[in-house]
């Protein structure tokens, strides 16, 4: 075996959002500070799996989404390690480690982290240290356990095979005075000669290649979306809850400008956020750059240099910022703090960057930065000693990701339009700091009579199929959990109208009904006889609501309730739709279909558990869920 084979390093990482990204950019910065001979990091979709048994040192840190599913980027890669023909010693000479990223208050928490290190295992590889698994419930986020995962890593890779960190295994954490160069290059262009190729005039066709443009340079790999779908502009905006509830949940529609809308109900809407044009005029200030400049961003790496160069146009800096650094909403990462240490001047700003970067320092970081939701802006300017060169903050500034909804509408019924119901965030942070949701308090703020805001837009597919109309549901969708089951009732209520349909039996929950009954009228007409929703058609409409009497009912109290009729329906063929909070909500409604299960039919727990496993299995049991 080659020497040089023995020194390798190989990190993979699958990314749905950039938290797996960062984390094993940050393995490989260790691994580089202790010399490590060669280290590679690559996204699962960018290396060949069938090269796995060549390597001899791996490390996978995968991210879980959703209701346990495997991010894209990973997809064809884990449908090539479930193969059948691959025998169980085809990764013998691979030693491996997994880290994970998940949220614990999911029911499937980090489920693509272990079902990975099983099946590596079963593939015959060797596991260097027992799996890492990141909550982002931790009081320090999912490094919280990535330090001391990785410190073990460091070690347990120095013992196997000390020429893999040729400095040895504690050396990563030592104090960081330098640092490499940034990943990426930014080159400036002539104004003048520039300014033809790119029309200032708004029309579709300029603003679609300004953000194909912008977008398709922003460095790092993980979902991004770059060309929109569609182009849409809202024609309806108003609120669901009661004024002065405490909750403000609107209704919005959309019609499409650019080209014919084309969904089913169950699809989700991802809708790129507008960012308010005085925090990036104020980032930009802040940096000393010149927002008329026009530019192009690349790989200094010319091995990886970005796909179709013929993309690479200028663009002004102005609107590359809008288009793709989360300026003034999401919160910088930790090596933006050691970054931010080698450009700081004043030394008690240099000290307490360093500080912050450092493993002593990580709770107290959590607690400045992420807990407070600090803004890149904001941490810019609590350290104005800090000049960071344009490349870096490209490089390091959060990504401005594109925000998904449930789609609240059929386009049978709604030809050409989308309907959203959308919860406007707000919350107050531990030092009582008033903070907003990016996407849907900018989408609260357009007047549909007085602007004409061109909103980029996706269409893609969610986790609730559309039913044939055949099918029985069994619906359970407190809150905004119910956004996209108005579109299932629209559409089977039409279809109904041409045909025989199967009964819905539909759950919903919010606080009061007089505050937060969310589409009241609407379910109520469908329940109406002879409605989607009546009992004569063999369905229903339940409601909880948990702050109406002293003691609270949630939707598993309606569900007890009808726990007949729910078996009934189950034994007839019916899926079950979940949708909502993702806090306990999806783990308390299964634990109480497995009770209904189990009642109904006199058996134990453990066999309706695994009743409802098949369902699962079958595709009759989804959940979509968010936090």
């Amino acid at each position: 075996m080659e020497e040089k084979k023995n020194n390798k390093l190989l990190i993979l990482y699958a990314s749905q959002t950039g938290n797996a990204m960062d984390a094993a950019e940050r393995l490989s910065r260790e691994a580089e500070r202790s010399d490590c001979p060669a280290v590679s990091v690559l996204s699962m979709d960018e290396f060949q799996p069938s090269d796995l048994p060549n390597e001899e040192t791996v490390i996978f840190v995968v991210s879980t989404t959703g209701q346990g599913e495997t991010p894209d980027s990973m997809k064809e890669f884990w449908r090539f390690l479930l193969q059948r023909n691959l025998s169980r010693e085809w990764l013998k000479r691979v030693h491996y480690a997994v880290f994970g990223l998940g949220d614990s208050s999911y029911q499937k928490y980090n489920f693509v982290a272990k079902k990975l290190d099983k099946r590596l295992l079963d593939l015959g590889a060797t596991s260097i240290i027992e799996r890492g698994l990141g909550d982002d419930q931790h009081p320090s986020g999912y490094e919280g356990d990535l330090d001391p995962w990785m410190s073990s890593l460091w070690n347990m890779l120095y013992q196997k095979n000390p020429k893999l960190l040729p400095k040895g295994p504690d050396f990563v954490t030592s104090e960081v005075t330098s640092i490499d160069q940034p990943k990426i290059q930014i080159i400036y262009h002539d104004v003048d000669e520039e300014q033809p190729q790119l029309s200032t005039s708004m029309d579709l066709k300029c603003l679609e290649m300004q953000i194909e443009r912008a977008r398709s340079m922003t460095p790092g790999k993980y979902s991004a979306k770059n060309r929109p779908g569609c182009f849409l502009k809202m024609t309806k905006n108003y609120p669901l809850s009661r004024a002065g509830s405490g909750k403000d949940v609107r209704h919005f529609e959309f019609e499409a400008v650019s080209c014919s809308i084309e969904y089913e109900v169950g699809d989700v809407l991802e809708v790129l956020p507008g960012q308010s044009t005085a925090a990036v005029d104020a980032f930009i200030k802040r940096c000393n750059l010149n927002p008329e400049s026009y530019i192009t961003v690349e790989p200094r790496d010319k091995e990886n240099k970005l796909g179709a160069s013929s993309l690479l146009f200028p663009v002004k800096l102005k609107t590359f910022v809008e288009l793709t650094m989360d300026v003034a909403s999401a919160s910088p990462r930790r090596y933006f703090f050691e970054v931010m240490s080698v450009f700081a001047s004043a030394e008690h700003e240099k000290e307490r960057l360093q500080y912050f970067a450092s493993p002593e320092g990580r709770d107290d970081l959590y607690q400045y930065n992420q807990k407070e939701r600090r803004t890149v802006l904001e941490v810019l300017e609590d350290f104005p000693s800090v000049q960071m060169p344009f490349e870096w903050l490209v490089q390091l500034v959060p990504p401005l990701k594109t925000r998904a909804f449930s789609i609240s509408s059929s386009p049978s019924v709604h030809p050409n339009q989308v309907h959203l119901t959308v919860s406007v965030v707000s919350w107050t942070t531990p030092y009582k700091r008033k903070r907003t949701g990016l996407c849907s308090s900018w989408l609260a703020s357009l007047d549909p009579q007085q602007q004409r805001v061109l909103i980029p837009a996706w269409i893609t597919k969610g986790s609730l199929p559309p039913p044939p109309p055949s099918l029985p549901l069994i619906l359970i969708g407190p809150g905004t959990g119910c956004a996209p089951f108005r579109g299932f009732v629209e559409e089977r209520a039409l279809q109904s109208k041409s045909g025989p349909t199967a009964p819905i039996l539909f759950f919903f929950g919010c606080r009061n009904e007089k505050n937060d009954f969310l589409y009241n009228d609407f379910w109520l007409s469908h329940s109406q006889p002879d409605g989607v929703l009546s009992e004569t058609k063999g369905g229903g409409f339940y409601v909880a609501f948990s702050r109406d009497q002293p003691k609270k009912v949630y939707v598993q109290h309606e569900m007890r309730e009808q726990g007949m009729k729910i078996w009934n329906m189950l034994a007839q063929g019916a899926a079950v739709y979940v949708a909502g909070s993702s806090n306990k909500m999806p783990s308390d409604v299964f634990s109480t279909f497995e009770e209904i299960v189990s009642t109904e039919n006199r058996i134990p727990r453990e066999t309706a558990l695994k009743w409802l496993r098949a369902l699962e299995k079958a595709g009759k049991y989804r959940v979509e869920a968010w936090s």
